[in-house]
């Protein structure tokens, strides 16, 4: 591999393992002399850039009988080997990607062999071997289709939504309704259930993670084989996802609180990364437990900003109030549950009707609502969140930001600065919901009794989080 040229001598000093990134680098000329090295500015995600090296070629992938040649290209990070490659697809102006498995509409490669890397056991050499492997299982590209071209073989496959011309990369057709649920268990399965049920949904990912104490039912949802539901055990197959739901726990024998929340964390740092590598657009609502810590956990580790990063958790009991306030109590006002997911729960009240065009707002504390309210919490007692029941919530929340149906649920999210909070901290909120995530209400004033209830529930929360190893 020719590495003199005075641009990549000048990249390459910069790495901090230059001598182990260049042996990298003659290893993968030996096997695959076509990956030919040049320089370039990446582009991340935050829209920060870096010179960096590439590697830029060509993998041969036989498909029911031919050879083809998919052109590739490899970002190597300035810690590289110690890290994996940026992996994309590089199709020609007469080719189509397949957003698959393994590969998300802008090109970008997915797989096992990069969420795992584990330098030296992991080489690009190994990934290279592996890509040639997966996509001759499901190619991720295909030639456009012309009249006169009409051969299977040289089609591949389904032509997906996106098509790639001269000028990038542009949408066909609407983008494609997919969720994912990560975790197994009673409350990932009512999950995938009321999705079904409740969503409209192209593509539902079951994936059943291996560390986590919530395990089952996907064996059965295997047997059974439901329309339009994947299941999975590869985190990779969430790649692409609009909304992805996470149930997943790994509750440990410890008997401290706080080392049985960190193995939860721990389980975290493991999945909540590479699901938001995979889906860098997709709202993250959250079912761990405890869930507004859990959320702040997602939120800190996934680096997605705070608006696609919410929580299950009061959403159902405000459900349960709203219904009860409107058939019980005949109030036709929405309601909803705010604070943390604990006995320190507050019940407060919208300004508008159940049918107004208002921009939606909470109600100030009054005389007046606080004996509704609290009758309300009188008649909810004893109701408990069993796993249909915040399997059904979950699929509430999941139809709004589907659907962009800008509907108020009260969710786990980011509350600084809200009410005169000043630290930073996750928990349950009136917000509009939609495609682009949440949208905190305005905050208002409490009562005292109520106001001290949230003051007692950010400084246990804020212990809490600062106890944990993110």
């Amino acid at each position: 591999m020719d590495l003199t040229s005075e641009k990549i001598q000048r990249i390459l000093s910069k790495y901090k393992f230059r001598d182990v990134a260049v042996e990298e680098l003659e290893k993968i000329h030996r096997i695959y002399p076509g990956m030919k090295p040049s320089t370039g500015t990446y582009t991340f995600s935050d829209s920060t850039q870096k010179n960096l090296l590439k590697l830029t070629g060509t993998i041969p992938v036989q498909y029911e009988g031919r050879s083809y040649n998919f052109p590739i290209q490899l970002w190597l990070l300035d810690s590289f080997p110690f890290t994996p490659p940026i992996c994309h697809l590089k199709p020609t102006s007469n080719m189509v990607i397949r957003e698959g498995k393994h590969v998300d509409a802008r090109g970008r490669i997915h797989l096992p062999g990069l969420h795992n890397w584990d330098y030296p056991k992991s080489s690009v050499v190994g990934l290279l071997n592996e890509m040639v492997t997966k996509f001759q299982e499901d190619p991720p590209l295909s030639s456009k289709t012309t009249p006169d071209n009409k051969d299977p073989h040289e089609l591949l496959a389904f032509v997906s939504n996106f098509r790639i011309s001269d000028g990038g990369i542009g949408h066909h057709d609407q983008p494609i309704n997919k969720v994912s649920v990560i975790g197994g268990g009673d409350l990932g399965m009512a999950s995938v259930m009321s999705i079904l049920s409740k969503c409209k949904v192209d593509k539902l990912v079951f994936i059943d993670v291996a560390e986590s104490s919530t395990k089952g039912g996907s064996t059965d949802l295997e047997i059974f084989s439901l329309p339009k539901v994947e299941v999975s055990r590869d985190i990779s197959a969430s790649a692409g996802s609009r909304v992805v739901v996470v149930t997943a726990n790994a509750w440990s024998s410890e008997q401290s609180y706080v080392t049985v929340v960190q193995t939860n964390v721990d389980l975290y740092r493991g999945i909540i990364p590479n699901l938001a590598r995979l889906s860098p657009s997709a709202v993250m609502l959250i079912a761990s437990q405890p869930v507004d810590i859990m959320t702040h956990v997602a939120w800190r580790q996934s680096g997605l900003p705070p608006t696609h990063v919410i929580g299950a958790g009061c959403n159902l009991d405000s459900e349960r109030l709203s219904h009860v306030m409107d058939i019980n109590l005949n109030t036709h006002k929405p309601a909803w549950v705010i604070g943390e997911l604990s006995d320190n729960k507050i019940p407060v009240m919208s300004n508008s009707g159940l049918n107004s065009n208002a921009s939606p707002e909470i109600a100030q504390g009054s005389s007046s609502t606080k004996p509704l309210l609290d009758r309300a919490f009188e008649i909810m007692k004893n109701r408990g969140q069993r796993s249909w029941s915040v399997g059904l919530s979950i699929a509430d929340i999941t139809n709004t930001i589907l659907t962009d149906k800008k509907k108020v649920h009260s969710v786990s999210t980011l509350a600084q600065g809200w009410g005169g909070i000043a630290v930073e901290v996750f928990l349950s909120l009136p917000c509009i919901m939609g495609v682009n995530g949440s949208t905190r209400l305005a905050g208002v004033s409490l009562g005292q009794e109520e106001d001290s209830k949230l003051r007692n529930s950010v400084t246990s929360l804020s212990s809490l989080m600062a106890q944990l190893r993110i």
